[in-house]
């Protein structure tokens, strides 16, 4: 039975996994990533990169090709049809990266996976994980043709049903909401503007609009029973009920679509000895707020950073203040998707209170620069 070795085994090669792949090989380790997948085959579900996530990802040469593709969007609205309750400013935060870069996932993982390849790495596929054991010189991971591969350390990044997770005895402990989500890709005329993300509240749900390259709109909303693949009338009928009244959006075509569940859950541990957790093997929540991809990719550039120096020589405590830092982070993360969540689902009777406090809050200055840094992940630099 053959069995090969290397540094770091990166399991998963979404954002997450393919970002710890960069900054460990940038940094001279040997990492072998692999997916189970035979070919990225990708929802795109993540569509928002925060300027955050950018100035991470700057050392390690990503960001300029992702800025260069990407639609550069300087608000984010939350709106109750077409009246205004806030606009967050992100073209007045203190960064080279005044805005929301609006970029789907599949084109951000493309980049990420092109600059991998660059520097000498490469993803093996398929590989299914069926065991991952470990003692205290390394971790030892099976796959279903019989390969074997030990690595100093194993990092999970294979997603809310990870088998590196559970393999590792990880409790992953949270919920689901009720409703699921639709999710599309269109071709819009009529009232929605270019250069803003915005959040629509309405009694109807939530309906998130916001630009992508080519002209394209991503369509994200809440539903009871959404269909596995929205058609136009579909979207439309949400944006009727939901989106502007007064300049109606008009759905042109539909590009691509999806359904998806979430969930708000956290991983009890992102340490269990030579096993590591980034991106959605530990926490998984609503999308309100886009958070999820860029504290994903913040996990892999900080693991990264750390994992190298243990790798040359330190001392892998720094291990542990990772762990309980992206535990916490993770945590506080979800609670604020949650927060926004609930704020767009508001019951009939609560909506007219709702909008009086986001008004005058949105008044506010200061509330407003708070609530960019801690959309655009600045507050965690």
């Amino acid at each position: 039975m053959q069995i090969s070795s290397t540094d770091v085994l990166i399991v998963g090669a979404g954002p997450a996994g393919l970002t710890a792949a960069i900054v460990l090989t940038h940094r001279g380790h040997q990492v072998t990533v692999v997916d189970a997948q035979a070919e990225g085959a990708n929802t795109s579900r993540a569509a928002v990169v925060h300027p955050h996530t950018l100035e991470l990802l700057e050392p390690y040469g990503v960001t300029e090709s992702l800025v260069r593709r990407g639609v550069h969007t300087p608000t984010f609205a939350i709106r109750d049809r077409d009246a205004l309750l806030i606009a967050v400013p992100f073209d007045k935060l203190a960064t080279r990266y005044p805005y929301t870069l609006m970029i789907s996932q599949a084109e951000t993982e493309a980049f990420l996976l092109d600059r991998l390849e660059q520097l000498g790495g490469k993803v093996l596929r398929p590989a299914v994980v069926t065991a991952v054991s470990q003692d205290e010189d390394g971790a030892e991971v099976s796959f279903t043709d019989g390969h074997r591969v030990r690595a100093r350390y194993v990092i999970g990044a294979d997603g809310m049903h990870s088998t590196v997770r559970e393999q590792a005895g990880i409790a992953f402990t949270g919920g689901t909401y009720g409703e699921s989500f639709t999710l599309a890709d269109v071709r819009l005329s009529g009232g929605v503007p270019d250069n803003e993300v915005i959040l629509y509240f309405s009694p109807a749900g939530l309906v998130v609009v916001a630009p992508l390259p080519d002209g394209q709109y991503r369509i994200v909303a809440t539903v009871d029973d959404a269909p596995h693949a929205p058609d136009r009338a579909f979207v439309q009928h949400l944006l009727d009920e939901r989106g502007p009244q007064a300049h109606p959006a008009v759905v042109d075509d539909v590009v691509w679509g999806s359904r998806f569940r979430v969930h708000h859950r956290v991983a009890e541990a992102f340490r269990n000895g030579r096993i590591l957790l980034v991106g959605d093997a530990g926490h998984v929540h609503s999308p309100a707020g886009g958070q999820g991809m860029n504290l994903g990719i913040e996990d892999a550039v900080l693991l990264g950073e750390s994992l190298s120096g243990v790798l040359a020589g330190g001392e892998d405590d720094v291990l542990d203040d990772y762990a309980a830092n992206r535990h916490h982070t993770a945590e506080s993360v979800v609670a604020l998707a949650g927060r926004l969540t609930e704020l767009a689902t508001a019951s009939p009777r609560r909506r007219p209170i709702r909008n009086v406090a986001m008004r005058l809050a949105g008044k506010v200055p200061a509330v407003r620069h708070a609530l960019a840094k801690r959309l655009s992940g600045l507050d965690r630099r």
